[in-house]
């Protein structure tokens, strides 16, 4: 089994969209002005406008109203990256901090509020552990 995607559910899929391009220089593919796909080489995050929900379950998803999940991005500067998002990221949650894991994260909030973890690991063991995914 393996993890294709995350799907977001908004009410504004180009506003998240914009943002998602913008933060990690991805641009999505946009089929329908209700979906769209941000592709990386290791998954795919899928934003879907409100009015897809009843294709799956009537009332199953909500925008705006997550608490629970992050959404995280492996980059190559996590720092360089804070510079670049500043004036940009209305939201930021938590600034560059090594964590006690070897990756230097950055926590903002996209447009929805859902929690973005940008991160670039920087101990040996973190390094190795995320080697398979490097660019």
């Amino acid at each position: 089994m393996n993890l294709v995607s995350i799907r977001v559910i908004t009410d504004d899929v180009a506003r998240l969209v914009d943002f998602y391009e913008r933060a990690t220089g991805v641009r999505a593919s946009r089929p329908t002005e209700d979906f769209a796909e941000l592709r990386t080489a290791s998954g795919t995050l899928a934003i879907g406008s409100t009015r897809t929900v009843p294709l799956f379950a009537p009332g199953s998803a909500a925008p705006a109203d997550n608490r629970s999940v992050i959404i995280e991005f492996l980059v190559d500067d996590v720092d360089s990256l804070h510079r670049r998002l500043t004036g940009f990221v209305a939201d930021f949650v938590k600034e560059p901090t090594t964590m006690p894991w070897g990756n230097r994260a950055l926590l903002v909030r996209d447009p929805d509020g859902n929690l973005v973890n940008f991160f670039t690991p920087v101990t040996p063991d973190a390094i190795e552990k995320f080697a398979a995914y490097a660019r």
